[in-house]
């Protein structure tokens, strides 16, 4: 995309053609509505609308993700989120924040392996304003040399920051583990050398190339007009010159078929650091399998809450770690399933041995009832409050309209996970959990103890 001042004259106007839109589902008395509209141009808007609510969280999701980068650019497309809240033709950074601040709103971004999300929740009479703003930003990034140069710094502190946190480090290198060096396995933020080594050639073609309104969708939810948000979306768009093709479609979403075929990959970080962080994991299943579901239910009853077995077992029975969880990490071909711990360093290999153990039990022998149970219970409870507020609710239409290019009410989400059955839950922990494990663990470990945790996970 080029700056607003530039695109307005340069690229031709879609005015006059039509919007293509659908109700997607119908919601109760206009509650919970999700529709979905298509720009001349190939930009998707969609929104869920809650009349009872007086707030409104506006949000563009873009199709790339670190997975989108080279080995040269690791990094870019989180640098480039930086970015585009430096100014545009119209608007300064400080213009860009004191707008939504003026108002009491909040605007963030955050970027994943396949996309990255730009949002801001305000008050209902104020979503015009979001809609300009964030479509502003979007469109009209000037990616100027000073702001390259300044933003680097904070880049390079946000990356230090997260290796002054082992917990939070130790999943990246557990991803590295399990992917190895390939677009996937490499740290969102890049690392130094990468971002030091980006240049603002590279990162301006890397933003004309993946922030195309084909590779976007506008996603809205809270107290709103889905006609009058298309309008104002248009407009935003259309002046910044952004809708130059008018017959162009939106991409699909991504596929694939790739197989990991790692396993028994085991990085150990030596670290003085009071606790020893662990991520012991093998591969998922991508977000189109159908065993996703059956997938959920087991990851909870492994170790989404107090009742699980990991919980209880290395917590509650033999008080050898404060935090101890399992997670599943979905993406268009492949995933993930973890397992994380923190305990005294010299414990390390007890718990790594204990989850394992437990790992194998339910690969062998799934869950009993009770487990099941709970398991869809909790799922489900947390899968309902966890859409509560407007931000939740716009993440949900955003990413599913860019990931599966489908809406699931809540309900058919509900009745997905209800109708998980014990021999489903059986054979996708035999599918996952019974493959060879790859470990990452950050911490004092010497090399008796590494060869231990080796021999721990054979």
């Amino acid at each position: 995309m080029t700056t607003r001042s530039t695109a307005a004259t340069a690229r031709p106007t879609t005015k006059g053609r039509a919007v293509r839109t659908r109700t997607l589902l119908p919601g109760t008395d206009g509650t919970g509505t999700v529709r979905r509209s298509v720009l001349p141009g190939g930009l998707r808007v969609v929104t869920e609308t809650l009349p009872t609510v007086r707030s409104a969280t506006f949000g563009i999701w873009a199709a790339v993700g670190s997975r989108d980068e080279t080995p040269i650019l690791n990094g870019a497309t989180h640098y480039l989120e930086h970015l585009l809240f430096k100014g545009t033709s119209r608007r300064s950074a400080l213009d860009i924040s004191s707008a939504i601040d003026a108002v009491g709103g909040e605007m963030n971004a955050f970027t994943a392996k396949e996309y990255t999300c730009y949002y801001a929740r305000v008050l209902d009479t104020d979503l015009p304003l979001a809609i300009d703003v964030v479509s502003d930003m979007l469109t009209g990034s000037l990616i100027r040399q000073e702001d390259i140069d300044a933003e680097r710094g904070v880049v390079l502190e946000e990356i230090a920051m997260t290796e002054d946190d082992p917990g939070d480090q130790v999943h990246d290198l557990f991803t590295t583990a399990l992917l190895g060096d390939t677009p996937l396995g490499r740290p969102v933020l890049g690392t130094v050398e990468t971002v030091n080594g980006l240049t603002r050639d590279q990162v301006a073609r890397f933003y004309r190339k993946h922030y195309d309104p084909t590779r976007l969708v506008v996603a809205a939810a809270g107290n709103i007009d889905h006609a009058l948000v298309v309008r104002q979306v248009r407009r935003a768009f259309e002046q910044a010159g952004a809708l130059h093709d008018p017959d162009a479609a939106p991409v699909p979403p991504r596929s694939g078929s790739r197989t990991i075929k790692a396993g028994g990959r085991t990085e150990i970080l030596d670290r003085r650091t009071e606790q020893a962080h662990l991520v012991l994991g093998m591969p998922g299943l991508s977000r189109t399998d159908e065993r996703r579901w059956a997938l959920g239910v087991l990851n909870a009853a492994l170790g989404g809450g107090m009742s699980s077995r990991l919980f209880q077992e290395v917590r509650e029975k033999r008080g050898l770690a404060y935090s101890v969880y399992s997670y599943t990490s979905s993406y268009a071909d492949c995933g993930m399933f973890g397992v994380y711990a923190g305990c005294q360093p010299g414990r390390v290999t007890e718990v790594l041995t204990i989850c394992r153990d437990e790992l194998r039990q339910v690969a062998e022998h799934g869950l009993d009832d009770d487990e099941l149970r709970r398991a869809i219970g909790q799922l489900s409870g947390s899968t309902v409050l966890g859409l509560e507020d407007t931000g939740a609710l716009m993440n949900r239409i955003g990413k599913s309209e860019l990931c599966w290019g489908e809406q699931l009410s809540v309900d058919d989400m509900l009745a997905r996970i209800a109708a998980v059955t014990p021999d489903e839950v059986r054979q996708v922990a035999r599918d996952v959990l019974g493959q060879r494990p790859s470990l990452a663990v950050i911490g004092p470990v010497k090399d008796k103890q590494a060869a231990r945790l080796q021999e721990a996970i054979a």
